[in-house]
């Protein structure tokens, strides 16, 4: 089963959020500042561009022995006495965690930030069981009492004004108060506060992985909250759900790309927590589930490249087109240009095939990728195979074909471009005589500034300039 999405209906979505003056306010001050902030913090480093280079190789190689480090760290994980679990789609990864929380009579667990188990909907599988799960990231908790769909990789709250964080937080926090929180700080403040009885008395916590060591059984988890780690380290069973690509062969290699992790993702030169798990803490459980969930159909293929993504969401922060329309218009858990090659892969082109086409081709997606993906290439490879599986248009089709028959003939190709320019300029300047006053007729009624439809609007143009 692939991954749950609407990205059929991107065209509908993106059209209302261009003309969502709430949305553009916070999508306008993040195109303003993250690339100013990563190109910052990456000037620090004397030997960027090499850190980049040596960081795509990385995770080529890891891609290319997939199975061999997937092995390693498996070995790794039960010699540390942590237990590993296999998932092939996004249903087998849900039930494994919930055996697991029935086995523990789990009825309260908190969760880190971690989209995979967005990709899944693991959080709604829990509440289907009966069992409260809490998001304990500020912007996830933030969506989850609005009953959101995160909106962006790192920032999952971008779109939410802190008037409707406010509301949310009256909504569902029943405790006393003096008044309603108004500044950035109190609510805060107010979310530590609830989450922290949470945090206490939960049964299982549930993380992400940032990395996976195939030498050592160990993952890296990457936070500016914390909460990742109270999540971890609090309750006696942790679980840790994560994609089968997140492995890297050693310790060198994920120091390596925690070197631009945080640069690219948020101008910094490291998160604010880097942690470091290995095993069940004394007496407990060390569960990791290893989701595949399309991924493994990406190997091999055009597509592979993809897998090398490290989630910084740098090409979010740099393109023209999400900066427009948001993560909600995407329809699905990964959006922007890294979502548009992603979302085709894990929930099938015919649902995702707009998702390919909403790019401008500028290049700076691939210009800031930590680990050099050339997305606009993936991007086009989609736009190949939507076109071979005839999922496109009927008259878009007809229209390529054509193209396709003229520019086997070069002379009659120049021709008949020269002729459609010329129609299009007409049409244009036709448009634009009509709104002129006295020339209501449009071209033809035009004697005055033109001197005959028969010539070419460059040589009227040039005649009416002449003229004294």
């Amino acid at each position: 089963m692939g991954m749950d999405c609407s990205s059929d209906r991107f065209s509908d979505n993106s059209a209302a959020a261009v003309n969502d003056p709430k949305l553009s306010k916070p999508l306008n001050e993040m195109a303003k500042i993250m690339p100013f902030i990563r190109d910052e913090s990456l000037g620090q480093l004397s030997d960027s561009a090499a850190a980049v280079d040596v960081s795509a190789n990385i995770r080529a190689h890891t891609l290319a022995h997939l199975d061999f480090y997937l092995e390693q760290f498996e070995r790794n994980v039960i010699a540390g006495g942590g237990v590993v679990h296999w998932a092939e789609d996004a249903a087998g990864a849900n039930e494994i965690v919930l055996q697991i929380c029935r086995e523990k009579q789990a009825r309260l667990v908190t969760k880190s930030k971690s989209m995979v188990t967005e990709e899944t909907e693991l959080a709604a599988a829990l509440e289907n069981a009966g069992i409260r799960a809490v998001e304990t990231d500020l912007g996830e908790y933030i969506v989850q009492l609005r009953k959101e769909k995160p909106s962006h990789i790192l920032a999952p709250a971008l779109h939410v004004s802190l008037d409707e964080v406010t509301d949310a937080f009256l909504e569902h926090h029943k405790i006393e108060r003096d008044g309603p929180p108004e500044t950035a700080d109190e609510l805060l403040a107010e979310a530590r506060q609830i989450l922290r009885s949470d945090f206490i008395n939960a049964d299982v916590g549930i993380t992400g992985a940032n990395f996976l060591i195939a030498e050592s059984g160990g993952m890296v988890l990457v936070t500016n909250e914390g909460n990742a780690d109270l999540t971890a380290c609090i309750p006696d069973t942790q679980i840790v759900v994560t994609g089968i690509e997140k492995v890297v062969p050693t310790f060198e290699d994920a120091g390596q790309l925690l070197r631009l992790l945080a640069r690219s993702a948020i101008g910094q030169r490291l998160s604010n927590y880097t942690s470091l798990y290995h095993g069940p803490k004394q007496g407990g459980e060390f569960h990791v589930v290893l989701v595949d969930n399309g991924r493994s159909s990406m190997l091999g293929t055009d597509y592979q490249d993809m897998l090398r993504c490290i989630r910084c969401s740098a090409c979010l922060n740099h393109c023209p087109v999400y900066s427009a329309v948001g993560g909600h218009a995407y329809g699905s858990v990964y959006s922007g240009p890294m979502g548009a090659v992603y979302t085709p892969a894990f929930a099938g082109l015919a649902v995702a095939k707009d998702l390919p086409n909403a790019s401008t081709f500028c290049g700076r997606c691939a210009d800031v990728c930590p680990v050099k993906i050339p997305i606009p290439k993936l991007l086009r490879y989609w736009r190949r195979d939507e076109f071979s599986r005839h999922l496109t248009a009927k008259p878009y089709r007809f229209g390529l074909r054509c193209w396709a028959w003229l520019n086997r003939y070069p002379v009659l190709y120049r021709k008949g471009l020269s002729m459609l320019t010329r129609w299009l300029s007409r049409r244009a300047v036709n448009g634009w005589l009509k709104r002129l006053p006295g020339v209501a007729g449009g071209w033809s009624d035009s004697k005055d500034l033109f001197v005959s439809e028969d010539k070419t609007f460059q040589q009227q143009y040039r005649e009416r300039q002449s003229k004294p």
